[in-house]
């Protein structure tokens, strides 16, 4: 009898302290699931249901709860019913989780955005707008463009690939595109941007560097560092991921980038406390939180919040038509240049065409071709295949693609392929890289362009 009643007791422990060991993770997992499910609701319109199924299918997120109130533009999202995670809707600043900061204040918060510009996309030629032309390049065999843009989607009852837009631009016309019908994709649809919005802070940096408020190669103006060992680490080794600060970039646990992302309100604070660890510039180590001391960096140059807050769609945004792009900040008002972006595929690709383009649009210098060498420039300790907030090709890590492409790159699949010697942008946005191969699908899609040569 005795033993009978032990075997229950000991489960129960057992149990007990398997949650208390994990329970840490369940806020990781809550976080990750109401802020997934606040911005595909409330920024990018989708529908809950599709968000659920595709943006929330991950790890062990997809044993959340949410809840969703429409009137509030709120979710909360749980873990067996514990680790409450809430994300809010801010006017002008995205989805945001309240974090560790007191939830009235942070919903409180809002910014009266800029008027997108061109104001009616479809009176203004493309690129800036949506009126496209009938041009036919000789070069480009379209069917083989058609189903090569045809084969990265699933078909069917297939829900493998879980590609959701492709967009193809050419000699800097749009020639192809293509959306996942089943999930009701469109090219209205703003699709989440991930870790490319590491890129979108490098353009913002180059801004500041054509407008001499910048200059890469001086330590990093960040007043926390100004009496350590850390006010040696100058804005280049910041760009190129080489940093020497220690950090753990591990999505599957609670580390760093899991904490600053899903469970602090203000991931500058979060990511600028990282202790000094090696020598800047003697070793690259992919960081998120680098990416957000660059853009509270940002913040500190500028010296106006509203100024802030303005300042990516009034130098980049407006001038190349990103109508859709919404970059949104944390609680504490900080862009979340790390992760957190939304805009429409055909947005992504104007971003490619800006540095295909080496920084000029139609005759205005955004950022100066010298930046965008720079940008394409590898970091010395990354091997080839990084360079300043921007995935290099240098590497053929992407064998079949031209060495000289350059790539943003973000979590599930999300990519801007920059093809300066084929005179190529092609962007994929998807919801899984499992089953989809990066050199597959640019294979195909340059056997389109088989007479495209240097």
């Amino acid at each position: 009898m005795k033993l009978k009643r032990i075997i229950p007791v000991s489960l129960v422990l057992i149990v007990v302290a398997l949650v208390a060991w994990q329970y840490p993770r369940f806020y990781i997992a809550t976080g990750y699931g109401a802020k997934c499910l606040a911005s595909g609701v409330f920024v990018a319109h989708r529908n809950a249901d599709q968000v659920i199924a595709q943006d929330l299918d991950y790890s062990i997120v997809k044993y959340t709860h949410s809840k969703i109130d429409y009137q509030k533009k709120t979710v909360t999202t749980s873990f067996l019913g514990m680790a409450h995670q809430t994300a809010v809707y801010r006017k002008g600043l995205g989805c945001t989780l309240v974090g560790d900061m007191p939830e009235k204040e942070v919903r409180s918060e809002s910014h009266s955005q800029l008027p997108p510009q061109p104001a009616d996309p479809f009176e203004v030629a493309w690129p800036t707008g949506d009126q496209l032309k009938d041009t036919i390049f000789p070069e480009i065999n379209y069917t083989k463009l058609k189903k090569a843009m045809d084969d990265a989607f699933d078909h069917g009852n297939e829900d493998l690939k879980r590609t959701a837009a492709v967009a193809v631009v050419y000699k800097n016309q749009l020639v192809g595109e293509e959306y996942w019908t089943k999930e009701e994709i469109t090219p209205e649809t703003r699709l989440w941007g991930w870790s490319m919005d590491k890129s979108i802070i490098n353009a913002m940096l180059g801004v500041l560097n054509r407008e001499g408020k910048l200059n890469v190669n001086e330590p990093a103006p960040v007043p926390e560092w100004q009496n350590d060992q850390r006010k040696s680490i100058t804005v280049n080794n910041l760009m190129h991921m080489s940093s020497g600060l220690k950090w753990n970039e591990d999505y599957g646990n609670v580390s760093d980038v899991t904490v600053m992302l899903y469970r602090k309100g203000d991931v500058y604070k979060a990511a600028v406390k990282a202790p000094y660890g090696v020598k800047p510039g003697t070793q690259w180590y992919y960081s998120s939180g680098t990416t957000n001391i660059l853009s509270g960096m940002i913040r500190h140059i500028i010296g106006n919040d509203s100024d802030y807050l303005d300042f990516p769609r009034k130098e980049i945004f407006n001038k190349i038509g990103m109508r859709s792009m919404l970059m949104e900040t944390d609680a504490a008002g900080n862009f979340v240049g790390s992760s957190y972006g939304y805009a429409t595929a055909r947005d992504w690709a104007r971003f490619g065409l800006l540095y295909l383009n080496n920084g000029i649009w139609q005759g205005d210098t955004i950022v100066s071709p010298d930046w965008v060498k720079y940008t394409r420039t590898p970091a010395p300790a990354s091997k080839g295949n990084y360079g300043a907030q921007f995935w290099l090709n240098r590497d053929k890590s992407i064998p079949d693609a031209p060495e000289d492409m350059f790539y943003c790159d973000g979590h599930r699949g999300q990519r801007i392929f920059i093809m300066p010697s084929k005179k190529l942008v092609v962007v994929r946005l998807g919801f899984s890289l499992e089953h989809f191969s990066d050199d597959a699908f640019l294979k195909e899609i340059l056997a389109a362009f088989k007479n495209n040569q240097q």
